[in-house]
């Protein structure tokens, strides 16, 4: 069973995330940032990953604490119910549309972390969330999920088209890495034997 309960508590935030990467993409995102919780949504439905988060975080002081360490803890709850890695494919990617916007995604679940981000946003906010985190967001989970993530953005003018864009691509890309390879259904998916 490809599951995992993550716990983090820190002074800034108290984070509990649930995930199942065998679901059918339902959710349950409660962070107390209501944009940041539709692109949780979306990541949840596009990669077919049953998702609960709930994340009580400082949002007096602002968003970012909560963004960020809900990153974290979706990154750890991801190598967690990935285990071994046994059967997966590995490596995934989306070119995807999404109105003016067109956001290219590649990922490797290859337990090296690396964030390689090419998106401009044109506006400093969404509403009033800093467009800024999303890039902290998936450095945050790229670095805890071990994940090699390249996101380019080839096209856009609208800041919460180019976003979600991103948040949809990456989760069709993970979806894609996190499928049973059915031709090597027993094998982890490296020369090396391990990753």
């Amino acid at each position: 069973m490809r599951r995992a309960e993550i716990t983090r508590k820190t002074a800034e935030t108290d984070i509990t995330v649930t995930l199942d990467l065998d679901g059918s993409g339902t959710y349950d995102n409660q962070t107390g940032v209501g944009f940041f919780d539709h692109m949780l949504d979306q990541l949840a439905r596009h990669a077919l990953i049953d998702m609960t988060v709930r994340c009580a975080g400082d949002l007096h002081i602002d968003d970012h604490h909560s963004v960020e360490d809900v990153g974290i803890a979706l990154g750890q709850a991801l190598t967690q119910a990935m285990g071994d890695k046994r059967g997966i494919r590995r490596y995934g990617s989306c070119l995807l549309p999404m109105d003016d916007a067109l956001v290219r995604a590649a990922l490797d679940l290859s337990g090296r972390p690396f964030l390689a981000w090419n998106v401009d946003m044109p506006t400093a906010k969404i509403g009033t969330f800093d467009t800024e985190l999303v890039r902290e967001f998936f450095q945050a989970f790229s670095t805890h999920g071990g994940i090699t993530l390249h996101v380019d953005a080839l096209a856009g003018i609208n800041s919460h088209h180019i976003a979600e864009a991103a948040f949809k691509s990456v989760a069709r890309a993970l979806r894609d890495a996190l499928e049973t390879d059915l031709r090597k259904s027993d094998a982890i998916p490296s020369t090396k034997g391990a990753l």
